[in-house]
Order: structure tokens, then C-alpha cells, then sequence
């Protein structure tokens, strides 16, 4: 045995000792060859990741005033729609000069924001997808709709629940005869609207989290006691009265949505 294992290996061995060897050298290749693809925003510098964000964000910007812009042509059909709750542009009384012409262009605003999202999300997507994997990006970029219409889900809630529910209750306090102010009631509903709106994203966001394995339907289910304080705190920011019905008509869909986003991330 001692001196057969001085004579060298036949050709055959051989292939066969190199065979699995060589498998592992181009799996490591393929492997290489995938990471170097996927990686391509750390081989940039920073200055290069700044200015790509730089014209993502210019792209943003541009989307948002064309929008904006457009939106002139029917913004005081939203005002009056906006209005009605209180009956209509009529039942408000402007005290400043340019209070008027500021109602307007936030209306306008809020109307420009809502027709750009799902440009401002694709810009959003476009400059984090070159760092994630294929499979990664195609469910990135199928998000993209729905971000849209989770927003408008929180804002048809805030107006069709929630504004009926607080504007009674805020106006006949007291029983002190109010007349609003245009600016400050446009504010008060078009905060209401867009906070609510993206509250409503938060089951896309914990989606994609566990997509990307940053987070756990486990993790996310043992901590539903900060979840729960952490909803409150945001609802009594968001809503406008401090008493515990207005608090509670935000606080409950918000928990809703937390652990539909535990399912989601189960599913993810």
C-alpha cells in the first residue's frame, strides 16, 4: 500500500478529484459576479451617491410643481368640496388679506402631492433598488401602486369618519357661536388628511422591512406594547381635540393596521 502511493494518480482520478473543485470555482464566480452587480452604490464615492440623490430629489421637485401647477386648474372645486362640512366658502369669514390666496395654493398643494406620489415613490425606489437583489426590486417597484392607494384609504377615512366626528364637536363647544376662519380650518383638514394618509403606509413599510429581513412578524408581535404607546402618542398628535372619542377613532384603525402589517410581514 506504502508504495502504491508513490506512483501519481491515474488521469481519471484526477478529473475526478478537480470536478467538484471546479463547480465551487464557478459557483464563487456566478456569486461574484451577482454581488458585484448589486453592489454597484458602494463602489460609488459619495460624492456620486450625493449627486444621483441630488437629481432624484430634483426629478421630485419638478413632479410636484408640475402637479401643483395642474392642480390650479381645479382647486377651488376642492376648496368648495373641502368646504362643505361647514357649509361651503360661505360659511367661513377671512380676517387677513392674503388668507384667501392661501388656502388656495395649499389646496392646491395637497392636490399635487396626491397626483405626484407615485412618481415621487418610483424616484424613491429608483435610487435604493441598485443595492437590493432582483427578486427585492421586482416587489419594490410592484409596492409602488399600492403606496397610492394606501395613502388615499387614510384619507378617505380622515374625511369621511373622522372630520364628521371632530368638526361638531369642535364648533359647537361650549355652545359659542364659531365661525371659521378659512385658513384655519383648510389647515386643520388638510393636516388631518395627510397625516392620516400616511399613517395608512405603514403596513407597505413593515412589508418591504420584512421583505429585506430587517424585521420579523415575530419581533414586531413582542412588541406590540411600544407599538401601542408609540399609536397613541402619534394620535394625539394628529388628532386635533384631546378628548378620548377623536383620540380613540384615530388610535383604533392605526393598531388595525399594526397588526395587519404583523400578517403582511408573516406573508413576507
Amino acid at each position: 500500500m506504502a508504495a502504491s502511493s508513490a506512483f501519481p494518480d491515474a488521469p481519471g482520478e484526477q478529473e475526478q478529484k478537480r470536478r467538484p473543485l471546479l463547480a465551487y470555482a464557478q459557483a464563487f464566480r456566478r456569486l461574484s459576479r451577482r454581488r458585484a452587480h448589486s453592489a454597484r452604490p458602494e463602489a460609488m464615492t459619495i460624492l456620486e451617491h450625493l449627486e444621483e440623490l441630488r437629481l432624484r430629489v430634483l426629478k421630485a421637485g419638478i413632479a410636484l410643481t408640475v402637479a401643483t401647477a395642474f392642480s390650479f386648474i381645479y382647486s377651488e372645486q376642492l376648496v368648495d368640496f373641502l368646504t362643505a362640512p361647514v357649509g361651503g366658502r360661505a360659511g367661513l369669514a377671512s380676517i387677513e388679506v392674503t388668507e384667501n390666496v392661501s388656502i388656495f395654493m395649499r389646496v392646491a398643494l395637497l392636490a399635487g402631492f396626491v397626483l405626484s406620489l407615485p412618481f415621487v415613490a418610483h424616484q424613491v425606489v429608483a435610487y435604493i433598488s441598485p443595492g437590493l437583489t432582483r427578486r427585492e426590486r421586482i416587489w419594490l417597484y410592484t409596492l409602488i401602486p399600492a403606496v397610492l392607494i394606501f395613502f388615499l384609504s387614510g384619507a378617505a377615512f380622515a374625511w369621511s369618519v373622522m372630520i364628521p366626528v371632530a368638526l361638531p364637536f369642535l364648533i359647537n363647544f361650549l355652545g359659542i357661536p364659531t365661525h371659521p376662519r378659512p385658513l384655519n380650518y383648510i389647515n386643520f383638514v388638510t393636516s388631518l388628511l395627510f397625516w392620516i394618509g400616511v399613517s395608512f403606509e405603514m403596513p407597505l413599510a413593515f412589508f418591504f422591512l420584512a421583505k429585506l429581513k430587517w424585521v420579523t412578524a415575530g419581533q414586531l408581535l413582542r412588541g406590540w406594547r411600544y407599538a401601542v404607546m408609540g399609536i397613541a402618542t402619534l394620535a394625539a398628535l394628529i388628532t386635533p381635540t384631546v378628548d378620548p372619542v377623536n383620540m380613540g377613532i384615530v388610535t383604533l384603525p392605526l393598531l388595525a393596521l399594526y397588526f395587519l402589517s404583523i400578517l403582511l410581514a408573516r406573508l413576507a
